[in-house]
């Protein structure tokens, strides 16, 4: 049997605490993902070297990486529209074209996840999002490497008809729309 390591424990044993810290600081829509992320970032420091003492280091990432939230949303609210005034138009449209048009992908993803069930989903996004290998995912929540596969298939699978889905209804709307456009003109 694998010993778990005592950082994945001391994560299981402070994670209320680390919700309270992080919960302190960013909206709750966005604790668990700064919370995930603290224990990734963690565990990548162990392997790089050992450490001391894992929960204030735990709880120090935590804060910090919330910290580092608030200070990047901020950043991306304070942008002035005189600094977009100063870009040549043809690069501001197709820049702002392009930003929208990847948040609206970034948003379709996530309404397709919200779909999924939540086992089927954390699989699922440790995989996709956080890059985590089957073996890892299997490890890190106690299932087997088969279920996981089977849930990072699953996922997938949903998502993708979700997301086509969406696709066929945009089609629709859009041939729709051009009809309308062609009997008004006539």
């Amino acid at each position: 049997m694998i010993r778990k390591s005592t950082l994945e424990q001391t994560y299981f044993k402070c994670r209320t605490q680390l919700i309270r810290v992080i919960g302190g600081i960013v909206h709750s829509d966005d604790i668990e993902d700064i919370v995930q992320e603290t224990f990734v970032k963690s565990y990548e420091a162990e392997l790089k070297q050992e450490i001391t003492y894992e929960r204030t280091y735990m709880l120090t990432t935590a804060k910090n990486l919330a910290l580092n939230h608030v200070s990047r949303a901020s950043a991306q609210k304070n942008q002035s529209l005189d600094d977009m005034q100063s870009l040549p138009s043809d690069l501001t449209s197709k820049s702002l074209e392009s930003q929208v048009e990847s948040k609206e992908r970034f948003l379709n993803f996530c309404r397709a996840t919200d779909t999924l069930s939540v086992e089927v989903k954390r699989v699922f996004l440790l995989k996709k999002v956080y890059g985590m290998s089957q073996k890892d995912i299997a490890s890190y929540i106690g299932l087997s490497e088969s279920t996981v596969e089977k849930h990072v298939a699953k996922g997938l699978l949903q998502c993708s008809l979700y997301l086509q889905r969406l696709v066929n209804s945009d089609l629709k709307q859009t041939a729709s729309a051009v009809k309308h456009s062609e009997s008004v003109n006539k």
